[in-house]
């Protein structure tokens, strides 16, 4: 196994593999791994290739490879069915394992992502920006993105959060989060597919998310029949972190069955 990741809880648990974003690695999930581990769960948390821990010699990594790479994890580790969640990139790379192996997944969540193509704008804007980051490294890129990756109120209140997410930006492997944009930007449109999920799926968003808003998440609410919509104030795109506990008590609700309102 070529991923480096962590595997937290008891052995005979409810698995639960949760799928960092990008430019990030595992420490992304460290607040969910430790509440769920702590409640019985087995969390598994993976820095996907080319990123944290995890190494590639790849140029190119299409969001089939992560999820293939996911399945081998959790051959690996001899897990037959597990929750699955991703946020932003993970949470496409969610969609693209459970359209192509739809028998292993027993639940989601998909948090602050969307599930459609980039306009042609954005999608060469990220070849750009992966050659840009190839020649000049994370640092600059990391501080351009910090400002919209987390809100202004999560900026004011928690400096331990800011600092966090600045430094998993600033220490992503340059190559590895290059090849993840390239792959990234040739995605296909997984909208088609949701009505496809039959499994109980976790939608989250953050209400200040700049690059997923409410509107994304509702329309794979709408899509996936059997989904619940969780939408977090305050939180920018990464709530699982900007208000960990508010997205700690909705997915412990969802995992639970029971319905949460924030």
């Amino acid at each position: 196994m070529n991923l480096a990741y962590d595997d937290l809880g008891p052995e005979a648990g409810r698995p639960v593999l949760l799928v960092h974003g990008h430019p990030f690695d595992r420490s992304m999930w460290r607040p969910q791994a430790e509440h769920l581990s702590e409640n019985g769960y087995r969390v598994v948390t993976p820095d996907l290739r080319g990123y944290g821990q995890s190494t590639t010699r790849d140029t190119k990594t299409g969001l089939d490879v992560f999820a293939n790479d996911l399945i081998d994890l959790a051959d690996h580790l001899r897990l037959e069915s597990f929750v699955l969640g991703g946020l932003s990139m993970g949470g496409q790379i969610v969609m693209q394992l459970v359209r192509d192996h739809p028998g292993r997944v027993a639940a989601l969540l998909l948090a602050d992502t969307f599930a459609g193509l980039d306009t042609p704008q954005a999608k060469q804007a990220r070849y750009d920006t992966a050659d840009r980051i190839t020649e000049e490294g994370m640092e600059r890129y990391a501080e351009e993105l910090l400002p919209k990756m987390i809100s202004r109120q999560t900026r004011a209140t928690r400096p331990d959060v800011e600092a966090h997410v600045r430094k998993m930006m600033r220490n992503a492997p340059k190559e590895g989060a290059a090849a993840a944009l390239r792959g990234r930007a040739e995605r296909p449109d997984y909208t088609p597919t949701l009505n496809r999920i039959d499994v109980p799926t976790l939608v989250v968003v953050g209400t200040e998310d700049e690059f997923t808003p409410v509107g994304d998440a509702e329309l794979i609410h709408r899509e996936i029949e059997d989904s619940a919509l969780v939408v977090i104030e305050g939180a920018g795109h990464l709530p699982n972190l900007e208000r960990e506990t508010e997205f700690d008590e909705a997915l412990s609700a969802f995992l639970t069955g029971k319905r949460f309102t924030p």
